[in-house]
């Protein structure tokens, strides 16, 4: 009986480390496809830009052939 008990005992401290692993990041509901989207959307407003120009625009951008805003750096 104390044989059962010891195995068991051994078993689960061997088993705690795992356990008590933080479980895996579930994925966002909605992921970002691309870095710069949201920059690039920003700008794209701040252009002023509507329909096919800003369709263009923000396709043009997330692929890199224009250059997005940068999100403004967070000073100390």
């Amino acid at each position: 009986m104390n044989l059962k008990i010891l195995i068991a005992a051994l078993g689960l401290a061997a088993c705690g480390p795992a356990l008590a692993a933080d479980p895996p990041v579930a994925p966002t509901a909605t992921p970002v496809k691309h870095p710069t989207l949201k920059s690039c959307n920003k700008e794209a407003t701040a252009k002023q830009l509507s329909g096919k120009q800003r369709e263009q625009f923000v396709r043009d951008c997330t692929a890199g052939k224009t250059k997005a805003t940068p999100p403004p750096a967070a000073s100390h």
